[in-house]
Formats: structure tokens, C-alpha cells, sequence
């Protein structure tokens, strides 16, 4: 089984994902990380040199990769969703994971991050602010649920998205569904 987590950048889906698939006994699966090692450098550099469709081209690409392979926890880029193809393959493939974080709480955390391209701007907020206004829906339309990314601990987020993984189990919510 797939699990993928979506959400805004920043939103804490890499570090969830990893203690999400280590209590779940599965792999853990950073579609960013998978992306910088087929093209053999960062992908903020990727989009200074060949823009953002070239980059969305090879996410879309390894998230089919990815959905297709062996059980695991999948990270996704934030802007993932963006994609209908991308959106299909993880909502058929996986249970969808969206990790929702409001812009402001997201700036907090991003304020000194420089290694995420969209975000390299003179008002982040405003900037986070326009990508949550356009990728919420999707993350919405993706998920099979969704999770407050903000809490007292990683470990309480898992054991929230654990907890809705059985219920939704026990429901009988599937991928595709």
C-alpha cells in the first residue's frame, strides 16, 4: 500500500513521512530527493536553467514512478497537485495524505529557508498566501483526508494521520476512491 502526503512547502510533509513509514513499516519515499538524484543536482537550479514546466515534467514522471513501485510513505512536492495526471495517479494509487498549514504558520517556519525556488521573493507571505489560494482545492480534491499539520509533536501528527488510516480501514475508504 501507498501512502503520499501532500501539502504546502514547508509543511512538514518529508519529516512526517519519514516517522510515518517507520511506524508503519514501510519505505520512505521523497519525491523532491528522488528528482535531484535523476538530474544530478538541485532543483532550484533546474528552474533558473530550464524553468518550472521542465521541472514539472520529470515530478510528473517520478510520481508515476513512484506509485507504481513498492509500498511506501511518499513526500510530494508542494506543488505536486498541480497536475491532473499527478492528482489521478496519487488519489488512485495511494491513500492521499493532505497536511494543511495556513500561509502564516508557514512563513514562521520558512523564514530562512533558501533552497525552495517559488519562495525566493520579496513578500513570502504574499507569495504562500497566492500558492495556498490556487493549491488548496487540489490538495482538498486529491486527499483521501485531511490533517492539521500544526500540533504539539511529529509524533502526534502520526499518530492522528494513524488513526484516520484505520478508521478509514475499518470504513472501507480505498484508493480511488
Amino acid at each position: 500500500m501507498h501512502y503520499a502526503l501532500v501539502g504546502m512547502p514547508g509543511c512538514g510533509k518529508s519529516t512526517v513521512g519519514r516517522q510515518l513509514a517507520k511506524r508503519l513499516g514501510v519505505q520512505f519515499v521523497d519525491s523532491d530527493a528522488v528528482i535531484e538524484e535523476r538530474i544530478g543536482g538541485s532543483i532550484r537550479s533546474l528552474f533558473e536553467t530550464q524553468g518550472e514546466a521542465a521541472f514539472r515534467d520529470l515530478e510528473e514522471q517520478t510520481i508515476d514512478d513512484l506509485t507504481k513501485a513498492g509500498a511506501s510513505v511518499i513526500a510530494t512536492g508542494g506543488g505536486a497537485v498541480l497536475r491532473p495526471t499527478n492528482r489521478e495517479h496519487l488519489k488512485s494509487r495511494s491513500m492521499v495524505i493532505y497536511l494543511r498549514s495556513s500561509p502564516e504558520q508557514l512563513v514562521r517556519r520558512l523564514r530562512h529557508d533558501t533552497k525552495r525556488p517559488l519562495l525566493q521573493v520579496a513578500d513570502p507571505l504574499k507569495r504562500l498566501r497566492a500558492l495556498y489560494e490556487e493549491r488548496d482545492p487540489l490538495y482538498r480534491e486529491t486527499a483521501h483526508f485531511v490533517i492539521e499539520a500544526r500540533g504539539p509533536s511529529v509524533a502526534m501528527l502520526v499518530n492522528r494521520i494513524l488513526m484516520q488510516i484505520e478508521m478509514s480501514a475499518d470504513s472501507g475508504v480505498k484508493p480511488g476512491g
